[in-house]
């Protein structure tokens, strides 16, 4: 079986891969069809994985795909308190709540086109350095900082949720809704998008050509192993 797995890890790792990144947008389907039950399940087991803030969460089977802040808490209760907030996976009138987060679901998700990509081109492509992949994960952990150092002010109260230095930056060129929030198409949201996107890119690159090279590690002792058995039971016959 082992030797199966070094051969076709790429077709494990999507299985694999396919089902963990699949449950969080099985669970709003689950709560569309009143399966609450299998839905709350995963919703808490991904919930160790990301803070599921439902303001930066998309949401299906609703008129949109995410919610402000305010609109949140229209219909749940009026906190800014995290743990609470995260609670929060949607109403038969928003739809649901995607089981992580928008950063969360293009890290991951994208993580299975970027790998096919790589696949087939891993005899022309070198592998990422380590600078290079630090250079990949720069962009979320400043995204990511930022925002961290913005709620500490209050969820909906910080720099990253009016965005006036970028408001300033750019003399305001864009809409008032691209640089407050977290709304689909917003400064925010498409940072977080991207950010995640380059995290994505960036482990695929620089972490699979280390698997590809263990597998075929594996296989070639397996192999070996064959091949001394056949020789045993020829010189035995």
């Amino acid at each position: 079986m082992l030797y199966k797995i070094s051969k076709k890890w790429i077709w494990f790792f999507t299985l694999g891969w396919g089902i963990l990144v699949g449950l969080p947008f099985l669970a709003p389907a689950l709560m569309a069809i009143h399966w609450e039950g299998m839905a709350r399940a995963i919703y808490e087991i991904y919930s160790f994985l990301c803070h599921q803030l439902p303001q930066r969460s998309f949401f299906l089977f609703g008129p949109q795909q995410m919610y402000s802040l305010t609109e949140i808490q229209a219909v749940f209760q009026a906190t800014d308190n995290p743990l609470l907030l995260r609670q929060f996976v949607g109403a038969p009138e928003l739809g649901w709540k995607v089981a992580w987060s928008d950063r969360m679901v293009l890290m991951y998700t994208a993580m299975l086109p970027a790998a096919w990509l790589w696949y087939a081109l891993r005899r022309r492509l070198k592998q990422l350095p380590v600078w290079g992949f630090a250079l990949f994960l720069l962009p979320m952990a400043v995204d990511g900082v930022s925002h961290l150092i913005s709620d500490l002010a209050g969820l909906g109260q910080g720099f990253r949720d009016t965005n006036l230095w970028l408001v300033a930056l750019t003399g305001s060129h864009f809409p008032a809704g691209f640089y407050a929030g977290d709304a689909l198409g917003s400064f925010n949201s498409s940072m977080r998008q991207l950010t995640g996107l380059l995290f994505a890119i960036g482990l695929v690159w620089f972490g699979f050509p280390h698997l590809e090279e263990m597998f075929l590690q594996v296989a070639h002792q397996y192999e070996i192993r064959f091949e001394r058995l056949r020789a045993l039971e020829t010189h035995t016959h």
